[in-house]
């Protein structure tokens, strides 16, 4: 390909590798021969970055060439001083951005009441999506491109250990410049993950509107919980109930609707209808089940539609992307800092470890019956399964009565967690409540002048149980958030290695909440049964995110796929890891259940973050015990953006690993 066809092709670029090496070598040669050969690697490298990325519009090659002439940084004092210079602006601008996000997503993640079609088109816009471009077109992507070096994943696991902390700062920022996405393809994506954080939020169940074949409720009046986190927190809480049997197993069949698809379309969030999951059948809510039930047409494969289009927005990534060629590479090599089949085999380490089949056999004998699909979400190693639902509401609503009591207590909250009175209000201060319209979710601060967002749900009346123990996973959440902004030494290196390294302090936070509210216990069994309860967590999270794994596997290959196709295929992938991993433990196959997790649909390839979170909470809480809570989660969440590997060894001594939670509960199994 001769030199203006290669400057001249569409992007994403399709030059030859030697064509390329051709164009690297002759502009690297000009700038040899003024700024002398011991510069020559840094040149060859910083020119090869920048030609990968440089598009027609950019310029020809006489202007790739001059621009590269003039941008090359040879003096190390200047080359510091731009790199001190983008983390201040880059800092400011994408802290504004966000800022100007989250005011136009407001009336989509709060609870600040109907939406109108204004604020959905709203919601669909995001100045981020062009700002990354804009960074390309005003050639500051290429000037730090043309200057420090890109490095994979396989870098920093060979050199990382040898960096000091402005090499990982420098590391980091060159992560923001190693992909050039238009900005067409940017917005195609926030519209389709927008749709599926839409479809999601939106989608309630009304339990108080479930009928047996007999037309018997068998939830009380106003139970309306979101799928899948609301279902599943009820169903958990019903072990404390003595008739709590037939509501877990109407639960688990309403799941089963949802997944199949085979739930009526009427009954979705629809007070007006009663539903009986068993006979799928409806009847008018107003007349009752004494006449004949309706004609109800089945929710089309809407589930699965969404999370095509997710699929076909991370799609057009691909070509932008030659590092990291497919979305679950992406998650995995960039988002996550862990190779995929590490994280398969550390899932399958818990999976298949014989503790998880004594511990099945441990969780039936107090239960007192064969294990039945929905024990997956059995909480009794909990103090929580020893516990009404209605008398931790109560208990939770004396002490919070709105979300503004919650915001208020958090200095109270973070001191009784093991923060000094001091920092305690100083982290509070820089953490907003709000009130989601999902399920709640935190979002962290990108300037350092901004606060961090906890959001919960809260019904009316009060907050609840369940929206207390969400916002105590949220605080985990942004209590890191607030120490790995404001304490880091670079905003390069603010937050932490992957979404597996903050949800372990959030789950550490949230398993503290019964402890918080006089209700926990201390000791010896408490310690046990946090270690059972761990284990059986992380089996339950790992077996769904060997199948969302699987459903992106299948995705990559069958790309082509219509939401049918889709929603056969996992089905048949949550039977085949059912079979594999859960049979032997459980005693029947073909179970579906696994593919219930509404992260599938709206957040591709998250899940595996909650097992390996499981498995890092608990190697982190295991070093906290006995020691200065507060003070060490401060130093931890410090330790800012390195590798999971460098993070953990930095955090507890050793790498990410489930022995130390196997060991624990092989302990703890022997005093069942």
């Amino acid at each position: 390909m001769a030199t203006t066809d290669l400057l001249t092709a569409a992007p994403p670029p399709t030059a030859t590798a030697a064509d390329t090496a051709d164009l690297v070598e002759r502009i690297a040669a000009r700038l040899i021969a003024r700024f002398g050969e011991a510069q020559a690697e840094r040149i060859r490298l910083g020119v090869r970055q920048v030609v990968e990325r440089w598009w027609p519009e950019d310029g020809d090659e006489a202007e790739l060439a001059d621009f590269c002439e003039e941008s090359f940084l040879a003096d190390p004092a200047e080359l510091a001083a731009t790199f001190a210079l983008l983390e201040r602006r880059l800092e400011q601008v994408d802290g504004h951005v966000h800022e100007v996000r989250r005011e136009v997503t407001t009336p989509l993640d709060l609870d600040t009441g109907p939406l109108s079609p204004l604020d959905r088109r709203l919601g669909d816009l995001d100045l981020g999506a062009h700002l990354e471009e804009d960074l390309f077109q005003t050639k500051v992507a290429f000037l730090a491109l043309l200057n420090f070096p890109l490095h994979t994943l396989a870098d920093r696991l060979a050199q990382g250990a040898g960096w000091d902390r402005e090499t990982w700062a420098r590391s980091r920022m060159m992560d923001r410049f190693a992909v050039r996405v238009p900005a067409a393809v940017l917005l195609l994506s926030t519209r389709a993950f927008n749709a599926a954080d839409r479809y999601i939020a939106d989608y309630n169940i009304r339990l108080d509107r479930i009928v047996t074949r007999e037309g018997e409720r068998l939830f009380p009046e106003g139970l309306r919980l979101i799928s899948h986190w609301g279902l599943r927190d009820d169903l958990a809480s019903r072990y404390a109930e003595p008739d709590g049997l037939p509501r877990q197993r109407m639960t688990q069949k309403v799941m089963e609707r949802i997944v199949r698809q085979e739930i009526p379309r009427e009954v979705i969030d629809n007070p007006g209808v009663l539903w009986d999951p068993i006979g799928n059948r409806t009847w008018d809510a107003a007349q009752g089940v004494a006449g004949p039930p309706r004609p109800a047409e089945r929710e089309p494969d809407t589930r699965y539609a969404r999370l095509l289009e997710v699929f076909h927005a991370a799609q057009k990534f691909d070509p932008y992307s030659p590092t990291e060629p497919t979305f679950p590479a992406r998650r995995f090599e960039r988002d996550r800092q862990i190779p995929e089949p590490e994280v398969e085999a550390l899932l399958v380490s818990v999976l298949d470890a014989p503790e998880v089949a004594a511990l099945g056999r441990a969780i039936a004998r107090r239960l007192g019956r064969p294990l039945e699909p929905f024990d997956l979400w059995y909480p009794g190693f909990k103090s929580r399964g020893r516990h009404s639902e209605a008398e931790l509401d109560a208990r939770v609503r004396a002490r919070f009565p709105t979300i503004e009591a919650f915001a208020e207590a958090l200095p109270e909250t973070l001191v009784a967690l093991g923060f000094t009175p001091e920092r305690a209000s100083w982290i509070a201060r820089r953490i907003a409540v709000d009130p989601a319209r999902g399920a709640g979710h935190a979002l962290p601060a990108v300037r350092r002048e901004d606060r961090a967002h906890l959001r919960t749900r809260v019904p009316r009346g009060g907050m609840d149980y369940k929206g207390y123990n969400v916002a105590l996973h949220e605080l985990g959440h942004n209590v890191e958030q607030v120490f790995s902004l404001h304490g880091v030494d670079h905003w390069w290196l603010a937050s932490v290695p992957n979404n597996a390294c903050t949800e372990a302090f959030a789950f550490v936070y949230q398993g503290r909440d019964l402890e918080l509210l006089g209700l926990g216990e201390t000791g010896a069994e408490a310690r046990r049964g946090h270690a059972l309860a761990t284990l059986w967590n992380t089996y339950e999270i790992g077996g769904v995110s060997l199948v969302d794994m699987r459903v992106w596997s299948w995705l990559y290959a069958h790309p082509a796929a219509t939401p049918a196709e889709l929603r056969e295929a996992t089905l048949r992938l949550a039977r085949e890891v059912w079979n594999r991993h859960f049979a032997p433990v459980f005693g029947m196959r073909d179970v579906e259940l696994l593919a219930i997790y509404s992260h599938m649909i709206s957040n591709g390839l998250y899940l595996p973050d909650y097992a390996i979170g499981h498995i890092i909470a608990f190697q982190i809480a295991e070093h906290l015990e006995g020691g200065d809570f507060g003070a060490e989660c401060e130093r931890i969440a410090r330790q800012g953006r390195l590798t999971p590997d460098a993070w953990m060894r930095g955090a507890v001594g050793g790498p990410v690993s489930a022995e130390a939670l196997l060991a624990a509960a092989r302990e703890a199994l022997a005093a069942e």
